[in-house]
């Protein structure tokens, strides 16, 4: 599996983010093996190659892809195979100056499958790790827009809160997520740099086989079946955000935000049926809209970031292009399912 992409991203964002502070630290970042815990590691990989002294350790539950091993046999950094859905895990852990937790289930799909450890690796799990970050240390949850559930707003700040129930289908994934936003701020009253960044459709180069998200799944379609079959109309609303991008962001939260939280998502917005139309042009697949259109439980309409604070705080102004985030997403994709 070619990194080759992936260590290109991870060069640019090492080009826009000051991150020879890490010099010397012990960074642990879990949820390694997920997409944006991937990218993190490239970006460590990259600073490795560059000279800057850290001890990394990568937490991860399930079987590493060859990509992810590739990037840790080549910066020599340290594999933690731990449930943090288990409360056994955490002696496991060690402590560090630097903590970015990425661990969860990120597609619906998943996440609704697995309630109980949806909400513990967001909530216990998040404390575990806190408890073990050194005096002075940073931190950083990735938080979700999932949380904004129930609004009808157009472009949703951090001011605001959703409105859905602990009954609503997606509860585990979204209230897990706004205790473990709590969870960071009663540690940050006491002291700790801590932050959280509420992050929103990211994707790009990196992912497994069979992810369910939206896009992924669209672009399996296209490339094994030659065709997309939507579930219902595609007329809910999403706005993309290139995995780069986020990363970058993320990096400039833990590092230098001053904010307890922030929105991090991207400014390509597309409807889900427009982003069909455009993956099977790209992949001479056709798209076929349903004759019933079928509701996805709990799927919100629309969903739109106002970005104000990374951008006013960051000077975060250029964003990869979903044309082209898709061409480099796609080719991706077609090493995972060669024809």
């Amino acid at each position: 599996m070619p990194n080759t992409v992936i260590m290109q991203d991870a060069e640019r964002v090492c080009d826009h983010v000051a991150l020879d502070v890490l010099q010397d630290s012990v960074v642990l970042v879990t949820g390694a093996s997920g997409l944006i815990g991937t990218y993190i590691l490239a970006c460590l990989c990259c600073l490795r190659m560059h000279g800057i002294r850290m001890q990394v350790y990568a937490q991860h539950l399930s079987e590493l892809p060859p990509h992810v091993s590739e990037l840790v046999r080549k910066a020599d950094f340290k594999l933690i195979r731990a449930n943090l859905a288990d409360f056994e895990a955490y002696p496991l852990l060690p402590e560090a100056d630097v903590m970015i937790h990425t661990a969860g289930y990120a597609q619906p799909s998943r996440f609704m499958a697995n309630p109980v450890a949806t909400i513990q690796v967001n909530t216990s799990a998040t404390i575990g790790l806190l408890k073990r970050l050194r005096t002075n240390g940073r931190f950083l949850f990735v938080s979700s827009s999932e949380i904004y559930s129930g609004l009808n707003k157009q472009f949703l700040c951090e001011n605001d809160i959703g409105l859905t129930s602990p009954s609503h289908p997606r509860a585990s994934y979204i209230e897990g997520k706004r205790c473990g936003e709590a969870i960071c701020n009663a540690f940050r009253t006491q002291g700790k740099h801590v932050a959280a960044a509420r992050l929103a459709l990211a994707y790009g180069p990196g992912t497994r086989k069979h992810d369910r998200r939206a896009m992924n799944s669209f672009i399996e379609k296209a490339l094994c079946q030659r065709k997309i079959e939507l579930l219902d109309a595609g007329n809910a609303i999403r706005t993309y955000c290139y995995v780069a991008d986020a990363v970058e962001l993320l990096w400039q939260i833990l590092l230098y935000g001053k904010a307890p939280v922030y929105n991090v998502g991207g400014i390509s917005t597309v409807t889900i049926a427009k982003l069909a139309t455009m993956i099977g042009k790209m992949t001479d697949a056709k798209v076929i809209l349903p004759e019933a259109d079928k509701e996805v439980a709990g799927a919100p309409q629309e969903v739109r970031l106002d970005l104000t604070m990374v951008k006013n705080e960051f000077g975060k102004n250029r964003y990869v292009g979903l044309e082209e985030g898709l061409k480099a997403t796609i080719n991706w994709q077609r090493h995972l399912y060669p024809q």
